[in-house]
């Protein structure tokens, strides 16, 4: 990715209603999001102003959003959706998206499912 340093969100915990099956869609889930912005913190360490980076409050609430709103089928397609979003922001270079989905419809024992993506500016 690109840019020399990183913002990082972690746990960010939303509900939704994604997945293919039905049921997934009709009583939703909670999904947890982690993302990994890339960019260059120089300029905001030197004014020591929020307008000089990424307002991570501001991006919680941009994630949340796309969480919380159209269902997808795939954790592929929210992932890239929250991909490209955090990509619309001048400063970020590159972002590494983890989305989780610890209550996934699996008939067997398990702690979590998730799917990560890297995007760069440029390449998506």
């Amino acid at each position: 990715m690109g840019g020399a340093d990183e913002i990082t969100l972690t746990g960010l915990r939303v509900f939704g209603r994604h997945g293919v099956y039905d049921e997934e869609r009709r009583v939703g889930q909670d999904f947890v999001v982690d993302v990994t912005l890339r960019l260059d913190t120089r300029r905001a360490a030197a004014t020591d102003d929020v307008a000089d980076t990424v307002h991570y409050g501001e991006l919680a609430e941009q994630i949340a959003v796309i969480v919380g709103g159209e269902p997808v089928d795939l954790l592929e397609t929210l992932a890239a959706r929250i991909a490209d979003q955090v990509l619309t922001a001048d400063l970020v270079d590159g972002v590494r998206v983890t989305v989780h989905k610890p209550y996934a419809p699996i008939p067997l024992s398990f702690t979590d499912v998730s799917v990560t993506i890297e995007r760069a500016r440029g390449t998506r």
